[in-house]
């Protein structure tokens, strides 16, 4: 991934040149520790997917939470069900977090894959 260790080329990397699969890795959120809890995962924080459910915890919309509609991986932005704005002739646009400031309180576990992985992360007792 990052080759340098100057940070230049570090936000350089991140925030403009790296490619759309390396951008995948730094879509994660933080997991709810109930959730966390309640799966059985010791991660701290996993990718975040569209159908999701998550909380805002930093911002003007600080508390609200829903599903997620979409992540944009270029910007590092996902768009939120009931996380909109007015705009002057009325009408409710999308407004983008950034997926640093949400926290994931529910999983979509509609795609097998991915339901196979989270049964793979489950702590392992010995």
């Amino acid at each position: 991934m990052i080759e340098s260790s100057k940070p230049r080329k570090q936000r350089e990397f991140r925030f403009g040149s790296a490619p759309m699969h390396a951008r995948q890795h730094f879509a994660h959120a933080h997991i709810a520790k109930d959730l966390a809890k309640k799966m059985g995962i010791k991660r701290r924080s996993i990718e975040v997917r569209r159908g999701d459910t998550v909380k805002v915890m930093s911002g003007g919309n600080r508390g609200k939470s829903g599903k997620v509609n979409s992540v944009d991986l270029r910007k590092s932005v996902l768009f939120i069900d009931g996380v909109v704005r007015k705009k002057a002739k009325g009408k409710e646009v999308p407004v983008p977090v950034y997926i640093s400031n949400v926290y994931i309180t529910d999983f979509d576990l509609t795609d097998k894959m991915r339901k196979a992985r989270l049964d793979g992360m489950k702590a392992k007792v010995a």
